[in-house]
């Protein structure tokens, strides 16, 4: 991944969770839910500097079918469950599967 992805993470980090932070390496990371391949990815970790529940976060950036917004940039605190870069992968999957799930009010 190129440095400005690595600097669009630390911006998400620091303007959602409020602390700057250190990248320290790239995971790839596949997801299969029943044998089917559903999520083929590299995850970002990086070492947070004075968050008060998390050390590390977890970060990606994924394409979307929003015109208005083509890229989505993720990131998950390093707080158990989550506790490697495929559980935080697997509890955004989780989190998106239920929103979408979820009835939508009008």
């Amino acid at each position: 991944m190129s440095n400005s992805h690595i600097d669009e993470l630390k911006d998400v980090i620091r303007c959602m969770h409020g602390v700057d932070s250190t990248h320290v390496e790239t995971v790839p990371v596949k997801e299969f839910f029943n044998e089917q391949l559903i999520w083929d990815g590299e995850v970002e970790v990086f070492d947070l500097h004075g968050h008060p529940q998390a050390e590390r976060a977890y970060g990606w950036t994924h394409e979307t079918d929003d015109e208005g917004k083509p890229k989505r940039h993720v990131t998950v605190l390093h707080i158990p469950p989550v506790t490697s870069p495929q559980t935080a992968v697997r509890a955004v999957i989780v989190k998106d599967f239920r929103d979408r799930e979820r009835p939508k009010e009008n």
